[in-house]
């Protein structure tokens, strides 16, 4: 199989295109190298045929999409988005960009996709109230936030909530811009895979860590922030009170999944997956194990809060396990000892 893999020189779509030539498949990597991304081409591509351009340049797209089977759309502008302002450039890298692959994809006759897609499509994950069952929560009031309040509570009557496990069926309920984005992202796909033979995998990652991490740039996730405290001898700095519950996945594992759900059977139109480890730690546990792992000073928790971010959301990856035949192999403690040491970006 040819597969054109868009932001494969970053971190994920690059351990995409690694795990997919270990397979015998042939990998074309197309990326636009934002500098605020990569200061220089990364030295991880080894013989891997890249081409440096925009997703949304659609002669660009005429000359990527050549001889080949199946795209694997990873490209994207992460991040919360801290504004208002921010909407914009979001769509146009995330929407639009989609928008114009999978308009290229039709005229080249290309029918498979597989979307990189991403939690925060759920907003806040799956909870139950002991009175009145199964609730989905609010956004989180700023007011609440300040005092410490951190837990979600029952919106008919305030009580607290037990944290659940959300499954593909949940309600899409973004609550930052990057989440709008995303489901949009799918929505799109899912309206293009509605033609006839044409096949959709979209896979909602949790939170992604492992080597070729970015640090230090917009695009570094929590992991990399620690590690990057970790390094100058500083303490990690975790927000709120640290018991933000998630599901912390091993790109090594993201990239088995990418390559699972390209090698089966193609679904009938559009189908999503959680990609999850299905053993969820908070985040100041994840704090901790890195710490620990090279002797450095213990995390501090801050109390700090930023609006657009949710408490607790724990995936089911069980349909991505019946479906697709994936089961996460890097276990937390493992992933976080190797992780401490390996080579970020």
């Amino acid at each position: 199989m040819r597969v054109l893999i868009t932001g494969g020189a970053g971190f994920i779509g690059s351990h995409v295109a690694d795990a997919l030539v270990t397979r015998g498949h042939t990998v074309r990597l197309l990326d636009l190298l934002l500098p605020a991304a990569h200061d220089k081409l990364p030295d991880y591509l080894g013989d891997h045929e890249l081409l440096r351009g925009d997703v949304r340049d659609p002669d660009l797209l005429g000359i990527a999409l050549s001889d080949v089977d199946s795209v694997c759309h990873q490209s994207a502008m992460v991040g919360l988005g801290i504004d208002a302002q921010d909407a914009p450039e979001y769509v146009s890298h995330n929407d639009f960009a989609t928008a114009v692959l999978l308009a290229a994809m039709d005229r080249r006759g290309i029918d498979r996709l597989v979307l990189a897609s991403s939690m925060v499509v759920y907003g806040e994950g799956a909870y139950t109230c002991g009175t009145h069952g199964d609730v989905r929560p609010g956004p989180r009031a700023a007011d609440d936030l300040a005092a410490g309040r951190f837990e979600p509570r029952c919106p008919a009557c305030g009580a607290p909530l037990d944290p659940a496990t959300v499954r593909e069926d949940a309600a899409l309920d973004p609550r930052n811009t990057y989440a709008a984005t995303k489901v949009a992202q799918e929505h799109l796909a899912a309206a293009w895979a509605r033609s006839p033979g044409r096949s959709v995998t979209a896979l909602r990652y949790h939170n992604v860590y492992g080597p070729r991490m970015p640090r230090d740039t917009p695009y570094a996730g929590v992991a990399s922030i620690f590690r990057s405290a970790l390094a100058r001898g500083d303490p990690p700095r975790v927000y709120e009170d640290g018991g933000q519950r998630r599901d912390f996945v091993h790109v090594r594992d993201v990239a088995a999944a990418n390559m699972l759900a390209l090698e089966q059977p193609a679904p009938p139109s559009f189908a999503a997956y959680n990609i999850a480890s299905g053993t969820p730690h908070t985040v100041g546990e994840m704090a901790a194990e890195l710490a620990a792992a090279v002797g450095g000073p213990a995390p501090v928790t801050t109390g700090e809060y930023r609006l657009g971010d949710v408490r607790h959301i724990v995936a089911s990856p069980q349909g991505a396990a019946s479906d697709l035949g994936f089961r996460a192999e890097v276990s937390f403690a493992d992933g976080m000892a190797e992780f401490a040491t390996a080579p970020l970006r």
